[in-house]
């Protein structure tokens, strides 16, 4: 089997907006989530989200093109920028033409459709921006990246919710096995923080609320005061890399991607089956794609989002999946500080992996004073403060409304 390797890092996140800059936000425990400022939080109940800050897209790229391009799409170029000048890929277009696209999305431009939506009502029903179209889609992202850089291999968005940037990942490890391409970036992308997406997340009950006097707290993953997620944003891209030819070109190694997982529970729209049973074969799947046994696995980066039944349900998957090897799993829940970016989420918290196994660190679990053990969270969640050890497997989890469950596992590369 073709080995995969992660050759480039890139990241916009509510902790910064390139890599060193989120990594040291999560290191040092900080919490990128605060009152909102992109719109008017008067008339909502949710006051607080986890925006990207001092982020300007013509660092990244020309003015002219930024204007054409939703939030999203912005973050995902300025993303791929970042990690295409670590690879070392910049400016080689014999193997740009031939490298694939791959990122999740979950919802695309959403504050475009509210802000397109307000252009039609005020002029009855006669105008919109030209540009509506073109920048709410959501394969906008992946597009825009593979147009900004010149890469000429597939192009593909993967929409499956929180699961997004997971599948993205996973899906591209599967096309470099197959020999179809060398080289893929891939990761997830996300901007929908506009009072509309605020208002149909908190119709449905999802999001923190009672936090507003000190937001930093609201975050609270397998804590008993949790009380819903926190919306966040941003980009995260990976290049992904054949080994052969990463050893060729003389590339940088951080790791190995060297599994993935994939299954639904095929139960309910918007909540997680209790059972864990779904959730836990792709723990497996993925386990046994990447050669691995439970006791194998150093650190799990929970998708963890700070909401009752997510939590402690995905503590019931790893109790079935990792069987007595559960309870020296070292996990924790960078969510926590960057908020949910919906289908960033994966490719982010895969990026946390990435740096716990080269970093030799473990994230902590901030706000978690009070672990939920009645309401069934009861492993080692890494609380409030980090760990110096090395890690040499970690594993990514991450599941979406409609019941998609993706796991992905990098490996120490000796």
């Amino acid at each position: 089997m073709r080995r995969v390797v992660v050759t480039g890092l890139g990241c916009v996140s509510p902790l910064g907006n390139s890599v060193d800059e989120t990594w040291a936000g999560v290191k040092a425990g900080k919490c990128g989530i605060a009152t909102t400022t992109k719109y008017d939080v008067g008339p909502f109940k949710v006051k607080y989200c986890a925006e990207v800050k001092n982020f300007n897209a013509e660092n990244y790229m020309d003015g002219a093109a930024a204007r054409k391009m939703a939030p999203f799409s912005q973050f995902a170029v300025a993303a791929a920028k970042q990690a295409l000048d670590d690879s070392g890929l910049m400016g080689k277009q014999d193997i740009l033409d031939n490298t694939a696209v791959y990122l999740g999305v979950g919802i695309g431009g959403l504050d475009v459709t509210e802000a397109s939506l307000k252009s039609y009502v005020s002029s009855n029903m006669t105008r919109v921006p030209p540009m509506t179209i073109p920048e709410l889609i959501p394969n906008e992202a992946a597009a825009n990246v593979s147009l900004q850089f010149g890469l000429h291999g597939a192009t593909h968005t993967v929409a499956t919710a929180c699961a997004s940037g997971t599948d993205a990942l996973g899906n591209a490890l599967d096309v470099i096995r197959s020999g179809r391409y060398d080289v893929i970036l891939a990761g997830g992308a996300e901007s929908t923080l506009c009072g509309f997406g605020t208002l149909s997340f908190t119709v449905l009950h999802a999001l923190s609320s009672k936090w507003a006097d000190d937001p930093s707290k609201a975050c609270r993953p397998f804590d008993k005061d949790r009380d819903g997620f926190i919306m966040g944003e941003g980009a995260t891209i990976l290049v992904l890399e054949e080994y052969e030819h990463a050893k060729a070109r003389g590339a940088k190694i951080y790791c190995e991607l060297a599994g993935y997982g994939s299954s639904s529970d095929g139960y309910h729209l918007t909540a997680p089956n209790p059972d864990g049973i779904c959730g836990a074969k792709a723990m497996t799947m993925a386990m046994k794609d990447a050669g691995v046994e439970p006791k194998d696995v150093t650190y799990y980066n929970a998708h963890g989002t700070s909401t009752k039944l997510n939590d402690s349900g995905e503590t019931k998957m790893l109790h079935i999946a990792f069987g007595d090897a559960a309870k020296d799993l070292h996990i924790s829940s960078t969510k926590s500080m960057t908020g949910h970016c919906l289908g960033n989420a994966g490719s982010l918290e895969a990026l946390m992996c990435v740096k716990a196994i080269t970093d030799s660190y473990i994230p902590a679990t901030i706000n978690l004073d009070n672990p939920d053990v009645e309401g069934g969270c009861d492993l080692n969640y890494t609380p409030n403060k980090g760990i110096n050890m090395d890690v040499n497997v970690a594993m990514s989890g991450n599941f979406g409304f409609g019941g998609h469950n993706g796991i992905v596992i990098f490996k120490k590369v000796n």
